[in-house]
């Protein structure tokens, strides 16, 4: 077997378990955070929640991304399917006219902004070479996939269009009309993924490694518990929405 059909066996193993490959980071993650407390002394806490908040935003970026490709894709394509590649139609234009994987840039900018937060560059370095490991896998997994089921007609968008890096000048209008209700009902997930990330780091770090008492911490950072309430909430109700009634459903996605 060559390499390259190594790493396509290869995608497509990591394409089942993608959403738990980066629970690997965990141990990396619980050194680092020691040393962010180190980091966060010598800045100050105003540096350091500035900080943060920034990298908050480009978590937030990111996922904003993500919601504007889902609000324009139809049903059966970008979806967060874990056991088989899936695709209906060939998506070719509004944003997967400039980039062929905006989903995954998306993902790229919000675990960014995350590891960011910490302010240790070693683990910025070791999240986001892995990252790109397994993402190359699994992005040529779906290039097997999406070739040999469109054929000619993906082959000649793939050489034309970037793999990540988006190219403005190729920008086509998107064939279907922006749907929020495709996006609540498909990204609330990657919302509650971001809360629960920036939550349990500045938890942990607060808690655990600087040793303030829980009250002091809810008092003091209350922003955090907050927001992380408001957005498990929101899931919820939207999961609830979901799951148990027709409110989010749109014909065709």
């Amino acid at each position: 077997m060559s390499l390259h059909e190594t790493m396509i066996r290869h995608g497509h193993q990591m394409f089942r378990w993608r959403s738990y490959l980066p629970l690997l980071i965990m141990g990396p993650l619980f050194i680092a955070l020691k040393e962010s407390v180190y980091l966060e002394s010598l800045v100050g806490d105003t540096l350091e929640d500035a900080w943060v908040f920034i990298c908050f935003i480009l978590s937030l970026a990111g996922l904003a991304l993500r919601i504007y490709t889902i609000g324009y894709v139809p049903a059966g394509t970008s979806g967060r399917n874990t056991k088989e590649q899936k695709a209906n139609v060939l998506n070719t234009t509004g944003i997967y006219s400039i980039v062929r994987n905006p989903l995954y840039l998306g993902n790229f900018i919000i675990i960014l902004g995350v590891l960011l937060s910490i302010k240790v560059w070693w683990l910025v370095i070791i999240g986001l070479f892995g990252f790109l490991i397994y993402m190359e896998r699994i992005i040529l997994a779906e290039e097997k996939f999406l070739s040999e089921k469109f054929g000619n007609s993906y082959d000649q968008w793939r050489m034309k269009t970037p793999v990540i890096l988006p190219n403005f000048r190729l920008w086509q209008p998107p064939a279907m009309e922006f749907s929020w209700k495709a996006v609540m009902r498909r990204e609330y997930p990657g919302l509650l993924a971001i809360g629960t990330a920036f939550f349990i780091i500045e938890f942990t770090t607060d808690i655990f490694f600087e040793g303030e008492q829980l009250w002091e911490w809810a008092s003091e950072d209350f922003i955090w518990p907050v927001s992380y309430a408001v957005i498990i909430a929101l899931c919820l109700t939207l999961r609830y929405l979901k799951k148990h009634t027709k409110v989010l459903k749109v014909e065709g996605r």
